[in-house]
């Protein structure tokens, strides 16, 4: 393992108001704020384990149906169980590949969101099924185990496991080996970086690019934008350290953090494939996402940055139609598009 990099983002002055939000924006984020806020009071009172009790129910009773994932016939939808790192369970995939595009294709390798402790292989998946029909690119996403029941390593190893999976059962899928990226929003993110940075010294696959949505890179908290956003409740320093510690346990925040568990931990950051980054101004993880873009250019790497006006965390996921939303991913599509010249 590489030695640890410093929190070279973090500093001590004093620091103003979180920048404000996007009009667009501004009623979603009251709401996001109160329902978030709850957690974080269960968190303080009960502990870890109730906590992600709590937000798991309630991510499941706010759950829509995912509807059409083959958008009428665009993509074929699968699903598969592959196998796990060595002495741990299988992994699922689900694999959604275009129809009307001409084998073999690009194809983004999904890895959810949902802070360590939550989500699955479906989730935000209507995002990626358009991703997929619009430029004919294969989509593959993991499901992995989840903390606090699975602390680090098992999450990265499980989507380590199920980008190896694909990379050989290439052909059989149409997808071009050599093309691959990998993709996450948030904590998928986090683990998309962390996926990125296992290949990489390893030495194998070769990836095409990562794209890092509002990632969750560094366990610290250090940063002005965390010191911004303390008391928020919007994905704020109290819903970040249930994450963190839910994933990390007492260790979080010490010398002996893995990169492999908080990218922002890298001691250095070349040999990374293209990267396309992007955060909201008004969001914890804005500082590290620079900070993180940063790092890659003065190793001589290629990175995309977007630092979205007035976007809180996730903004446009759960804000899609704002034109903020619109705008942002809009951004990583075009970068997507780019990358694969299609």
């Amino acid at each position: 393992m590489s030695p640890v990099a410093s929190n070279a983002g973090s500093t001590r002055e004093p620091v103003g108001p979180l920048p404000p939000f996007d009009p667009g924006l501004a009623a979603v984020a009251t709401a996001y704020d109160d329902q978030l806020a709850q957690f974080v009071e269960v968190f303080r009172a009960d502990g870890v384990a109730a906590a992600v009790a709590a937000m798991r129910e309630g991510a499941a009773a706010g759950l829509e149906p995912v509807g059409d994932l083959s958008r009428n016939g665009a993509l074929a939808v699968s699903e598969h169980v592959v196998p796990g790192p060595p002495g741990a369970p299988d992994v699922a995939l689900l694999v959604c590949l275009p129809t009307r595009a001409r084998a073999p294709y690009g194809a983004v390798y999904r890895i959810h969101g949902g802070g360590m402790i939550g989500g699955d292989p479906y989730l935000n998946m209507p995002m990626y099924a358009g991703i997929a029909e619009e430029l004919g690119l294969a989509v593959v996403s993991v499901e992995y185990r989840l903390a606090p029941e699975h602390p680090h390593p098992a999450p990265v190893e499980d989507c380590y496991a199920g980008l190896a999976w694909t990379v050989e059962n290439a052909a059989e899928l149409g997808i071009d080996p050599d093309r691959i990226v990998v993709m996450g929003e948030s904590a998928g993110a986090n683990l998309a970086a962390r996926t990125a940075l296992l290949a990489r010294d390893r030495g194998e696959p070769a990836l095409f690019g990562q794209v890092l949505l509002g990632p969750m890179l560094d366990d610290r908290d250090g940063t002005c934008s965390a010191r911004q956003m303390a008391g928020t409740g919007l994905g704020d320093t109290g819903v970040i350290d249930l994450c963190w510690t839910a994933f990390l346990g007492t260790a979080r925040g010490g010398p002996e953090v893995s990169p492999y568990a908080a990218p922002a931990r890298a001691a250095e950051l070349s040999g990374l494939p293209p990267t396309f980054i992007d955060a909201g101004s008004a969001e914890i993880f804005r500082d590290e996402a620079v900070e993180y873009a940063r790092r890659i250019w003065r190793a001589g790497g290629s990175a995309e940055l977007h630092v979205w006006p007035g976007g809180f965390h996730s903004f446009h996921i759960i804000a899609p139609q704002a034109p903020l939303s619109r705008a942002a991913n809009q951004a990583s599509v075009s970068w997507l598009r780019r990358l694969f010249a299609v």
